[in-house]
């Protein structure tokens, strides 16, 4: 049993599964995932729920120094009990849907890196603040549930192909660094996970008139799937069919394609015909 396993079950403290807490403790295993994170020596590093500790101890060994945000306000004794003998770390308990984490991270060298043991229920929630905080961030080193993980690697036609997907893609390179199964982790979650890897870009893939619209468009997209991309206007912006008709035909897109079916590229040039549509509407004559 390692000696981090053991602390835990000295404390008396029982896993709370309301706050996602599967924790892992090969310790092999934990020094794969912080060099797949890419995390070194110049690098500060956000830890989003360090649990145990368990994988703090080597990001800190990795990294310049780490910043780590536990809800859970029982570890926190453990953790600084733990953590004492590295001069490089630090801690703060909170929750980091609700913290102001520009204020946090402000010590942190620019940009810094996240690594995060996320839980199943705020996984989507936490990678969209991450990404639209204006934080300045190098990477997202992620472990997530298996199934998210497809839906932020997914490409067009794909199931997993949606807002997430195309967010992830819009701000990062996304890549599958390792499969993580359940029983890597303890208590067992009941599904699979697996650890991602987002790199940040230093400018978005495509250009666009506006990426607000764009995001606007791409939700539209898919807030009725099963419906052709001409009625998603419709019921999104409050079109009549024949705008939204004008606005496909402007795009170059087939008025019955899904959204699903299409591409970033495609999708951003929708939004722009939108524009443009709604700039010749408002034009005096």
């Amino acid at each position: 049993m390692s000696k981090t396993k053991t602390r835990i079950r000295e404390s008396n403290l029982r896993y709370r599964h309301g706050l996602g807490q599967n924790f892992i403790y090969d310790d092999a295993l934990l020094e794969e995932l912080v060099r797949l994170s890419g995390v070194g020596a110049e690098d500060d590093v956000l830890e989003i729920g360090p649990g145990s500790g368990s994988m703090t101890k080597h990001l800190c060994r990795a990294a310049h120094h780490v910043l780590s945000v536990e809800l859970d306000e029982r570890l926190i004794p453990l953790l600084q009990a733990f953590m004492a003998e590295y001069d490089n770390f630090s801690l703060l308990q909170g929750d980091v849907m609700t913290l102001n984490l520009k204020e946090a991270t402000e010590p942190l060298r620019r940009p810094f890196c996240v690594v995060a043991n996320i839980p199943y229920y705020i996984t989507t929630p936490l990678i969209q603040l991450l990404l639209t905080g204006g934080l300045p961030l190098k990477s997202l080193s992620l472990m997530v549930q298996k199934e998210v993980a497809e839906k932020l690697l997914a490409a067009p036609g794909q199931e997993g192909w949606g807002p997430l997907a195309i967010r992830a893609q819009w701000c990062a390179e996304v890549s599958l660094l390792r499969e993580v199964p359940a029983e890597c982790f303890t208590p067992a979650p009941k599904v699979d996970s697996a650890f991602v890897g987002l790199r940040i870009r230093e400018q978005p893939p495509i250009a666009v008139r506006s990426e607000k619209e764009f995001f606007r468009v791409v939700n539209a997209a898919f807030a009725l799937r099963r419906k052709t991309m001409a009625n998603c206007l419709c019921a999104a912006f409050r079109m009549e069919r024949e705008e939204a008709l004008r606005v496909m035909e402007a795009a170059g897109q087939d008025p019955r394609v899904r959204g699903e079916q299409l591409t970033m590229d495609e999708l951003a040039r929708v939004a722009d015909a939108m524009m443009v549509q709604e700039a010749a509407a408002s034009s005096p004559c």
